[in-house]
């Protein structure tokens, strides 16, 4: 059983300590930092909790095998190579860092310390997106030959003004911090690198704020080709297609957190004319942030790696940094 402690209690934090909660043989809460402790304070009492004043006290408790960070993004880096540096495993929300460099920096230092580190992309745990790679790996799909997806609902409306989530230098490129890290996180895990970026980004819907409209055309390394948007001033709505030289696979839905259905259609090679009907393909209730949490506490409890130096989440922050420099150059950005 690790015993974890959460840093940061909003809304995602609170998320992330009921998803196990009581639940888990592998991963159990007992401590908790935030930075406005008082409005935190009757839920951490709740889930049997303790307060600790600051985020360097739980690093030099020897009660606290590991921490969990759902903190403004800019604070990652730092607190991911405290925490190594402490000997306490990580698992940072994402992104892993708002530059590539720092989110390596990060990830060296747990590998030379010797700590787990994990990242918040729950999508790789959902059932219809590995089915979706077991598709590719079969040869089910074919080639992969283009990805579209988008990430979109009304989360410029959510947060007043002032607060970090409208902060530029904390959420660059809008939606692409808070949900579009997500696909293109399952783009890697489905295609690989991304190797070019084009994009554009703009705010329309608010005279205050981080732009609600952003948009990206991928080269992948592989050949392929990718599209992503995120629009954050609009109804809440996702979807991920992915095109193959055999067929395609398609998830999507208004809510994300639940578990997928899954939609495949294949080609009838002897009949091409023939228009096919999707199949569409169920699974069992899954928590998907449980699962991620599970599988980052066996991995830490054995000291085995799960994020590493120049890894899916390090090309990620990548990508991210040439998404930003597209924006700003108005030109196609090869990643780093």
């Amino acid at each position: 059983m690790i015993r974890a402690a959460i840093v940061g209690l909003g809304t995602w934090g609170q998320n992330l300590v009921r998803s196990v909660q009581g639940q888990s043989p592998y991963i159990q809460f007992t401590a908790a930092a935030t930075r406005t402790p008082d409005k935190a304070r009757d839920f951490a009492a709740a889930q049997g909790v303790r307060m600790l004043p600051s985020y360097e006290d739980l690093l030099r408790d020897p009660a606290v095998d590991a921490v969990v960070l759902a903190t403004p993004h800019s604070l990652h880096t730092e607190q991911i190579v405290a925490a190594a540096r402490a000997g306490k495993h990580v698992f940072s929300e994402k992104p892993l860092g708002l530059d590539a460099q720092d989110a390596e920096r990060a990830a060296q230092a747990c590998a030379e310390h010797g700590v787990t580190l994990g990242v918040g992309y729950n999508w790789r745990y959902q059932p219809a997106l590995r089915m979706v790679r077991q598709l590719i790996d079969d040869g089910v799909l074919g080639r992969v030959l283009h990805i579209e997806g988008n990430f979109c609902g009304p989360s410029a409306y959510r947060f007043p003004k002032g607060h970090w989530r409208h902060d530029r230098e904390e959420v660059p490129a809008g939606g692409m911090t808070g949900r579009g890290v997500h696909v293109v996180d399952a783009m890697l895990y489905l295609a690989g690198p991304i190797e070019q970026v084009t994009a554009q980004s703009v705010r329309l819907a608010q005279d205050f704020g981080v732009d609600d409209t952003t948009s990206m055309l991928f080269r992948f390394a592989s050949g392929a080709t990718g599209y992503l948007g995120t629009v954050i001033a609009t109804a809440e709505t996702w979807r991920m297609q992915v095109f193959g030289s055999n067929g395609w696979a398609e998830v999507g839905d208004v809510e994300h957190l639940h578990t997928w259905d899954l939609k495949v259609c294949r080609i009838d090679r002897e009949h091409v004319t023939v228009k096919q009907r999707p199949e569409v393909i169920t699974f069992p209730k899954t928590s998907t942030e449980r699962a991620e949490l599970e599988h980052f506490a066996r991995q830490a409890a054995s000291r085995q790696p799960l994020v590493q130096p120049g890894g899916h989440a390090i090309h990620n922050v990548a990508v991210l940094k040439a998404i930003l420099e597209s924006v700003d150059t108005q030109q196609s950005v090869r990643v780093a």
